[in-house]
């Protein structure tokens, strides 16, 4: 039984050395040659002095080599910091400040917009190149001078024996993962190797992932729904298909892409499958290897729900939840819907090894019918946020119906219902934090990054419910006295502060916003006006 990330791999590759182990468009590794290439990348890392607890940060668009570079970390001991290559460079610069960050693996391409997040002094040690064995870098030095380049090429030079991590355990950090913070910062999750793993058998064993299947991979690998893709997949011996980041703008070439690589198992958030069922014609493809469809992140609209299940009858469909501090924390088969049923879906109930539980305003368990705040006791609960000790205690709490020893709970900020039957039913955020196309965002950090334009008074932030994406991100703005301020100003004004799911859809500008009685912003009048 492996209680470390890095030995899935091992362990697979030991007993299927040539299988394939990823396809990516047109290439493909075994895992035997995925094993051999990830111990020689760890045993770099450790040659440059990492160790166990230090933080890599990944910069890769999705690709095998992106995940050589997760494996490669974890067998260092270090952990592994996957950065949104699409976001702006202040975020990239941030991120890697506050993480700590020395080390950065990335691809040639990515050497002009490190060095837009570092105009100035930089706190990188070392930079892998993984991308191009021949690649010169004399242009990279130029721009560095202070950081060590190490190239593909250099990586073959080290042994291909897994490396040893005496004194590793499965409560060491394996990774971290930033998400919205509300102070206008993102927030680093931190996760252990126990509380990945935890999470990763549970699902082997609940959705009978084995050799045979082929895994999407659809999610980024900053987003949480990646731990299922790579490590459940490649703890099997199955076979990992990642999915072009451009595909899921074309539906109709997903569909074919998901026939021709015979997935057996997908992963996404349901906005994705939305996009299917409106435009993907689905009924042009027979879909006879698919027997699994897994969704999380956001309100699957129950109507296309229903269309999906009727277009592709053969699979099993389970609704996920679990925010990223948890991993996936409750579960749903979805199976027949009523033709009379609008409400979604439950979240279901709380997977093995895990305690799901609900608190009302009164500080009891709530009873059926009653609504409250959904709270998660396991192992699989993460560590905290990295360098925010107030904020951690704010939300991972020692258990109070347990006080004889330290046990901890996350409280989730998700308010639910419980059915008869016991299943949850969400209801809502409790605070200020919405879902949007799957990602968690902070409706906070979009105010304090339109406040920091000199031209921009007062702003008031939104989120208005939509079918397909779960909410639209609507901005009120009042501007200085006799400054003119333009859409197009203000969205690329976001464009170089936000991720790109962050940007507001709708802007609207105003001459004042309405207040309450306490001169606080009346964002609930705003959300009771007719969306324009």
């Amino acid at each position: 039984m492996a209680y470390l990330l890095g030995k899935l791999l091992s362990e697979s590759a030991n007993r299927y050395v040539d299988k394939e182990a990823i396809v990516f468009q047109d290439k493909s590794i075994t895992y035997g040659e995925l094993e051999k290439l990830t111990n020689q990348l760890a045993h770099a890392l450790i040659a440059q002095g990492f160790d166990r607890g230090d933080r890599v940060g990944l910069y890769l668009n999705k690709s095998i080599d992106s995940v050589v570079a997760i494996f490669g970390i974890l067998k260092a001991g270090a952990v592994y910091v996957p950065l949104d290559t699409f976001s702006p460079a202040k975020r990239l610069s941030y991120i890697i400040r506050n993480c700590g960050i020395r080390c950065l693996i990335t691809s040639s391409d990515k050497i002009e917009d490190i060095k837009q997040a570092f105009p100035g002094e930089s706190p990188l040690d070392f930079i892998i190149i993984l991308n191009d064995d021949e690649l010169d870098l004399s242009t990279a030095r130029q721009f560095f001078t202070d950081i060590k380049f190490i190239s593909r090429k250099s990586i073959f030079d080290f042994g291909t024996a897994l490396p040893e991590n005496d004194g590793l355990t499965e409560n060491n950090l394996a990774y971290i993962l930033y998400t919205s913070g509300s102070t206008g910062e993102p927030k680093g999750v931190m996760i252990s190797h126990r509380n990945a793993l935890t999470f990763i058998d549970w699902a082997y064993e609940k959705f009978y992932i084995n050799v045979n299947d082929r895994v999407s991979n659809h999610a980024p690998l900053h987003f949480d729904l990646s731990i299922f893709d790579i490590f459940a997949t490649l703890k099997t011996g199955a076979t990992l298909v990642i999915v072009p980041e451009w595909l899921s703008a074309f539906p109709i070439t997903l569909a074919e892409f998901i026939e021709k690589n015979k997935i057996t198992v997908w992963y996404s958030v349901p906005s994705v499958l939305t996009m299917l069922v409106l435009h993907g014609k689905l009924n042009r493809f027979g879909f006879t290897k698919l027997r699994l469809i897994l969704f999380a992140g956001e309100v699957f609209p129950i109507k296309y729900l229903r269309e999906l299940i009727n277009s592709i009858p053969r699979a099993e469909y389970y609704n996920l939840y679990g925010p990223t501090e948890t991993n996936v924390c409750t579960y749903y088969h979805v199976k027949e819907i009523p033709p009379n049923r609008f409400e979604p879906v439950p979240i279901g109930k709380g997977c093995e090894n895990f305690e799901v539980f609900v608190i009302g305003e009164n500080g009891d368990k709530i009873k059926q019918g009653e609504v409250g705040e959904l709270y998660v006791r396991g192992p699989s609960v993460a560590k905290g946020y990295w360098g925010l000790p107030d904020r951690t205690e704010q939300v991972f709490l020692q258990n109070v119906f347990q006080p004889y020893f330290d046990d901890n709970v996350y409280r989730t900020g998700d308010l639910v219902t419980i059915e008869e039957d016991g299943n949850f039913i969400f209801m809502g955020r409790k605070d200020n934090m919405i879902k949007s196309r799957g990602y968690r965002i902070e409706l906070g950090e979009i105010e304090t990054a339109l406040y920091s334009h000199p031209k921009i008074k007062e702003v008031a932030v939104i989120a208005i419910p939509d079918e397909l994406i779960s909410n639209k991100i609507k901005a009120f703005i009042v501007s200085h006295d006799s400054e003119s301020l333009s859409k197009t100003e203000v969205e690329r004004y976001c464009s170089e502060r936000l991720p790109k799911y962050i940007i507001p859809e709708l802007i609207e500008f105003r001459e004042s916003l309405p207040k309450t009685s306490t001169g606080k912003i009346d964002k609930k009048s705003l959300e009771r006006e007719k969306p324009l």
